[in-house]
């Protein structure tokens, strides 16, 4: 992300209406913070959540840090997936903090659900994965619940 040469193709995207996909790891996200602010009109979207795998505090705390840097651009969303930790089964009570944690952070309008699949496979079925993410996102208000699920995804991606 500081390499002249690629930025100079990312200055590109917002002349063309385009947006761009990040996929890095949370200790990579000054970086894409810093990237946000030098191109304020290019959307960037955090794929898998920021990539939170060590779960341990001191990991979760940095991970926070790093998504509140990104998420202080207001050109930044993030999409809640790839929440797998290799060996562990994915269920909604070891990831619910971390969905929330996420949505707080980037806020209900800059926040959606999407899918790794078929690598998440490895950690648990599709439906026991948007299930998980259904029962906790069950404590938003069904506006809320839509933008989260669609109605995000839709406007970020100009999909109208």
């Amino acid at each position: 992300m500081r390499d002249a040469r690629w930025r100079s193709g990312y200055a590109l995207l917002a002349r063309f209406g385009l947006r761009f996909d990040l996929q890095a790891p949370w200790t990579e996200l000054e970086d894409a913070a810093a990237l946000c602010g030098a191109f304020p009109g290019t959307q960037l979207v955090l794929n898998h959540t920021g990539l939170p795998a060590d779960r341990s505090a001191e990991g979760i705390a940095g991970w926070k840090r790093a998504l509140r840097s990104l998420a202080a651009c207001p050109n930044a969303a993030i999409k809640i997936s790839g929440l797998g930790v290799p060996g562990t089964r994915w269920t909604a009570e070891s990831n619910r903090d971390i969905v929330l944690s996420a949505i707080e952070i980037f806020g209900v309008q800059r926040a959606m659900f999407a899918s790794n699949f078929p690598v998440d496979g490895l950690c648990a079925g599709f439906d026991e994965i948007y299930g998980g993410f259904r029962r906790i996102a069950a404590q938003f208000s069904a506006p809320e619940q839509r933008a989260l699920f669609h109605d995000n995804a839709v406007r970020i991606y100009a999909m109208e």
